[in-house]
Parts: C-alpha cells; structure tokens; sequence
C-alpha cells in the first residue's frame, strides 16, 4: 500500500476529509486553504521593507487623508505568528490627527494554528469595551497587501509575567506571581472569563463564527476540527489518540448556553502593568468559536498552565488560586454554573488539542520549513509526550 504524501495533499483526499470531518464554514476555509498550499514554497525570512510597503498599501486604499510610518520593528514572542510594530500618523475619526503604536499579526507559510484573521478581527472587536483588548483597524484576511493573511491593532502595554523573573521559552506554562500578585492579578484574571462568557455575541458582528443549533452540534464541530487536523498533520499515528476521540464522540454533553469561547485562555495570553497590577489586554484570540464555556474552564485550569504552591499539595489554576476558590469565584461573577463532569469531558478534549498541535501540526510545519519558528517549534514537541501521559491517565479516570 502506497503511503499517503501529506506533504503534497491531492485534491481527492483533501475533499475527503472535508467531507469527513464537517467543520464550521470559516474552519472550514482555513484549513481546506492550508493544505492546497503546503505543497508551495517554505517560510522565507522577509525584510521589514516587504511588510511597510504592505502596510502603505492597504491604508492607502483604506484612508483618505495623508498617513505616515515610522520606526517600523520586529516583535518577538508568540509562537504562532509574525509581528511588526510601528508608529502611525493619520487622521483618526473623531480624534483628529494623531500618531499611535501599531502592531502588524500576520501569519507564516503554515501556523501551529491556521485560523482567520477576519474572525480575529471580529472577536477583538467585539469585546472592545467588555474586556481590555487591543483596538483593532484594519484587516487583510486573503493576503492581498501581505505575503500572508495579516490584521493591524493597536500596541498595548504591558508584560506577561513579572520582570524580575528570569527570562524563558515556558510561554506562560507555570509562571509563579507570587503571594502579593496573585490575589490582585487572579481575581482580574476570573472576571474577565465571566465577562466573555457572558457577552450577548447576537449584538455585535460575527459572522465569521457559524452559530451551533442547540444540544451538540457545537461539540461536534471541535471534535471534527482537531481530528481533521490530527489526520492532516500527523506523521506517526498514536492508538490512545484514536482512543480518545473515540470516548469524546461516545460522551458528547450538550450545551446549555452558548457562549463566545476564548479557547487559549490561561497565564501567558494576558498582558498586565506593573506600575498599578491591571490587566491591560486579553490575547490571542485567533481560536476564538461559539461553544461551551467548560471548554475554557477545563483548559484554563489544566496544571500544564498553573503550579503549585510550596507546601507541595495545593494546585493554583493559573498560578493564582486553587480549584474549589477559581470555580467558585467565576459561579459568582458570571451567575453561571459549572459542572464537574463537563469540566472532566473538555479537559480531554483540551489534552487531545494541544497534542494535536505540538505532536502533529509542530512537527509537520518545522520539518517542512513552513514556520518562522523552526528551531522552537522543535523544542515544543517534546511537552507532547508528558500531555500524552496526562491523557492517558485522564482516559483511565474517566472510563
């Protein structure tokens, strides 16, 4: 039997799995758009001159008036995607001439996570004002201006974790606040959550996001987005994957409320200032999708995101507080409930995710040079194998 070549999908097998795996329209898109071009050219390291005539390009289709870019430089961080920052000048509606700082997101070759950045856009935008976001301008979802698919928002202010801790590639996975931060930072942290979860997504525009029917089409969807992307990814497969697909099909809860999902939320996707202790901008929003709010729960309060605390026997969700005190503190903030034995079914969905992404989609993407992050992409395989021994363990408690 001749061995599938992913590296060079056909146009049969991509249909199959489209037809296999139904997603949401936009999901749909994106990763149907992934493979018929990961055949093409890897990630070539591009001038920062190639992304300012991007940016001259769309504003001067978009703005009428005279603009200015200035002191344009790269940003690091982030595992996913690219980022520019650079300072704008231009006439802003309702505030006149101004100059602010602008951060250009725009996508490699192939991401760890091929979203869109139209649904970005359009979530970011959402929550202006709900939550601390960045303000978001302009968007190129089709790579019109850019190389890739891009967004421009504003620069926010802020650092991930105290500056007094020794810089690392941990990307937020057990960062210690301390006793003082954690009650100022975790009880922020929470609030938001509810905020989100809470939001009335009929108001503002999504309609990049396909709106479930009730009971489990919204499940079904995230099953059929990351198995799609485990079998378009994988290199070599694993039984207790198939395993665990199979137990999450098997017990599907449905949904009682649908919520707008953050689906990366935890330490590490949240800038804060040090001078007053305040979340400054909630991030990474490019997962974004209407769902159950366990499935944020659960994620969040994985122990890959939080630590414990010195007595060696007390989890802090987040490296804020422990469990009972997070779940009990969101009860209360959002008027919402939550349910043990779904947090128990979207922590294996979450396992299942994450090693789709740092064992399938890392490794296919750095193997083939798709990413402007090789060598950390490299790096971050290797947490796969502990989140396998959680999965598994995770399997054995819930069967």
């Amino acid at each position: 039997m001749r061995t599938r070549d992913k590296n060079r999908p056909t146009a049969e097998w991509i249909a199959s799995l489209r037809q296999r795996f139904p997603c949401e329209t936009t999901v749909d898109r994106v990763l149907t758009r992934k493979l018929q071009r990961r055949a093409g050219p890897p990630f070539k390291q591009m001038p920062l001159e190639t992304l300012v005539n991007g940016v001259q390009e769309l504003l001067t289709a978009e703005l009428k008036d005279l603009f200015e870019i200035a002191n344009p430089r790269w940003l690091v961080g982030g595992a996913s995607k690219i980022h520019m920052a650079f300072e704008l000048t231009w006439s802003l509606a309702g505030v006149g001439r101004t100059t602010r700082s602008m951060v250009l997101r725009m996508e490699p070759a192939e991401s760890t996570a091929e979203t869109s950045r139209l649904r970005e856009f359009q979530i970011i935008k959402a929550f202006d004002g709900v939550v601390p976001v960045p303000n978001v301008y302009w968007v190129d979802d089709e790579g019109k201006y850019f190389p890739y698919p891009a967004l421009i928002c504003g620069f926010i202010k802020g650092v991930t974790k105290p500056t007094d801790l020794p810089p690392d590639l941990s990307a937020g996975f057990g960062t210690n606040f301390g006793p003082v931060l954690r009650p100022i930072l975790g009880a922020q942290f929470v609030d938001c959550l509810a905020k989100i979860h809470t939001l009335n997504w009929r108001k503002p525009d999504l309609s990049t996001m396909d709106v479930p029917q009730p009971g489990i089409q919204a499940v079904e969807w995230q099953l059929n987005w990351w198995e799609r992307v485990y079998e378009e990814d994988v290199r070599e497969d694993i039984p207790l994957m198939r395993l665990a697909m199979a137990w999450l099909r098997e017990n599907m809860p449905p949904v009682d409320r649908v919520s707008v999902i953050h689906a990366d939320y935890r330490t590490g996707n949240f800038l804060y200032t040090e001078h007053d202790n305040k979340i400054s901008a909630i991030l990474d929003w490019e997962l974004g999708h209407m769902g159950d709010r366990h499935e944020d729960l659960a994620y969040t309060a994985m122990h890959l995101f939080g630590h414990h605390i010195d007595d060696g026997k007390t989890f802090l969700v987040g490296g804020f507080m422990p469990e009972k005190e997070f779940f009990a503190l969101y009860e209360k903030l959002s008027g919402l409930s939550v349910n043990p034995k779904t947090l128990d079914y979207y922590n294996v969905l979450g396992l299942y995710k994450l090693i789709t992404i740092a064992l399938a989609t890392m490794c296919r993407i750095a193997s083939c040079g798709k990413t402007h992050h090789d060598i950390l992409m490299t790096w971050l395989i290797g947490v796969s194998y502990p989140m396998l021994d959680l999965l598994r363990n995770r399997i054995d408690e819930v069967m």
